[in-house]
């Protein structure tokens, strides 16, 4: 790995910077489970968290090795369209974080019912901004230095994830009529771009 451009040791960098942040947000996460838990809202038990966390992980470390032991070179019209959307997608991730306070978390915890609703910030558009956010960070990063081989098959393992844990955690929401009422007709993922002139069931 002797003789690697600057560009592609600032990206490893990126990789771990992206990491430590998910350390972080694994912190910020046990400390709201242990407020939530003296509300009464417990972790739902989810078989796919560990996958989830491994993919993550496995991820960012296998778009630093592609672009390292594969020499991946730096593509400024493919680096710039794909850091503009890892910046926007964190960006997105910091306001479901910061709209839902103590409700975010890692893991599906039913916190509709002793908390509330939230239906401010990007939920006002649609049911999961956050798993919209991920998803293209993920799949975005490592386009940033030409690691297109882990861009393919992390999204394409990510999407079958997020088929299991979206599936669970509605299961979970939709069980409160309050969710129901408030986020029965709005889309999943993207937004409507005009409003429906009726009622959607």
């Amino acid at each position: 790995m002797t003789g690697q451009p600057t560009s592609a040791w600032i990206f490893v960098a990126l990789c771990a910077t992206v990491g430590v942040c998910r350390l972080l947000e694994m912190a910020l996460s046990r400390r709201h489970q242990r407020a939530l838990a003296g509300r009464g809202a417990a972790p739902i038990p989810e078989p796919v968290f560990g996958a989830m966390v491994a993919l993550h992980t496995g991820i960012l470390l296998s778009a630093a090795l592609e672009v390292l032991l594969l020499r991946r070179p730096l593509v400024i019209a493919l680096a710039v369209p794909a850091l503009v959307l890892f910046v926007l997608a964190n960006v997105l991730r910091f306001w479901v974080i910061a709209t839902l306070g103590v409700h975010w978390n890692v893991r599906v915890v039913r916190s509709t019912q002793p908390l509330g609703v939230v239906t401010s910030g990007p939920y006002r558009y649609v049911r999961h901004p956050n798993y919209v956010a991920v998803f293209v960070e993920l799949a975005a990063l490592p386009l940033i230095h030409g690691a297109y081989v882990t861009a393919a098959i992390g999204s394409l393992l990510h999407l079958l994830i997020l088929r299991r844990r979206v599936a669970l955690e509605e299961s979970v929401l939709f069980a409160d009529e309050a969710y129901g009422r408030a986020f029965g007709a709005k889309p999943r993922f993207i937004p409507r771009l005009v409003r429906a002139p009726w009622p959607m069931s």
